[in-house]
């Protein structure tokens, strides 16, 4: 059995960056959508887009190389990899976007960032933080809101692991409603609360009424380190804590034990340095959170420490696709711990 050589691994991971954009590329000219228009050929394709002929030739001859697309001849086709990137619902082209623009600026300063304390790397990128920046550009807060819809590897798997029958769910800083909608199209005898910022109640409300119908869910404003919602069952806090120290992240903890009964669970879903199937994802989006905003990824003993600091503990962890977790969180009130 063949074995890649140091020197390739290396070559492979320095044109890493190549790889990105030219999957960027090929997003940008909307090359997914044209082939599955019509388009395989790759002059019809520069004709279209305006673009170089030469040079559409050889981009889409490596990507045929790295398997985004196939050769038909003197033509290219889709891949299930390059349709993952078409212009329609659920696809990951808005991500391939982000990634490719606002994140990809972010990393340059990857190395000033490591080096020493100072501002995180998309502040040193674009002169601001990456929330103000999404405050002030409507079209790029719209596809932040897009590329992380789409990042939802796991939403659909929740419910699998999970019991939420007859539950009230307090979704904390749900934003689009996403989560909430799949957890309560699994169980139609629960009924659903999410909490986040007053420009997401909107978007969250249309989601979940759309999804489930209404009256099942409603989104309210409020801001979750003042104050949770009492009422609940469950309370969910996705992709959240990563984005703040750790006394921010006992606050948000705190609120969420006083407003839960004592019999109430807690689900932090985040990806755990160290555990699950994947864990060079968590790795790497813990050193992505440090680039983006000044945030991280924790081990299960952070995340014990961060619990037992907010009068909690960690009663399971349920590994999650694409290296997430579930960590069920229940008040410090005596029984078994996760292993």
């Amino acid at each position: 059995m063949a074995t890649t050589s140091p020197s390739r691994t290396v070559l492979d991971m320095i044109t890493g960056a190549w790889r990105t954009q030219a999957l960027h590329t090929a997003v940008r000219l909307g090359v997914p959508d044209r082939i599955a228009a019509g388009t395989g050929d790759p002059d019809a394709i520069a004709e279209q887009t305006g673009a170089d002929p030469a040079a559409v030739r050889r981009l889409l001859r490596l990507l045929a190389d790295l398997g985004v697309l196939e050769r038909d001849g003197g033509a290219y086709r889709n891949t299930p990899v390059s349709e993952l990137l078409m212009d329609r619902p659920g696809s990951l082209r808005d991500m391939c976007l982000l990634y490719g623009a606002e994140f990809y600026r972010a990393w340059e300063h990857a190395a000033d960032v490591v080096a020493g304390p100072g501002a995180p790397g998309f502040e040193r990128a674009y002169g601001q933080p990456l929330i103000t920046y999404l405050s002030r550009d409507g079209e790029a807060a719209a596809r932040f809101q897009r590329a992380m819809q789409a990042g939802h590897f796991f939403f659909e798997r929740l419910p699998e692991v999970v019991d939420f029958s007859g539950a009230v769910v307090v979704d904390v800083a749900g934003g689009s409603g996403s989560l909430l909608a799949a957890v309560l199209d699994r169980f139609p005898d629960a009924r659903g609360l999410l909490i986040d910022l007053d420009h997401m109640v909107p978007i969250a409300q249309a989601t979940l009424d759309e999804a489930i119908g209404a009256g099942r869910a409603e989104a309210i404003a409020g801001d979750v380190f003042e104050s949770i919602p009492s009422g609940g069952d469950i309370y969910l806090l996705s992709r959240l804590l990563g984005d703040w120290d750790d006394a921010a992240c006992v606050r948000l903890l705190e609120n969420c034990r006083r407003a839960a009964p004592a019999d109430g669970r807690i689900l932090v879903l985040e990806r755990v340095v160290g555990k699950g199937e994947d864990p060079e994802l968590a790795s790497l989006w813990d050193l992505h959170l440090l680039m983006m905003n000044g945030g991280g990824q924790r081990t299960l003993d952070q995340f014990r420490a961060l619990a037992e600091a907010a009068g909690l503990r960690v009663e399971r962890l349920v590994p999650l696709p694409m290296g997430n977790a579930c960590i069920e969180l229940r008040p410090a009130d005596g029984g078994r711990t996760a292993p």
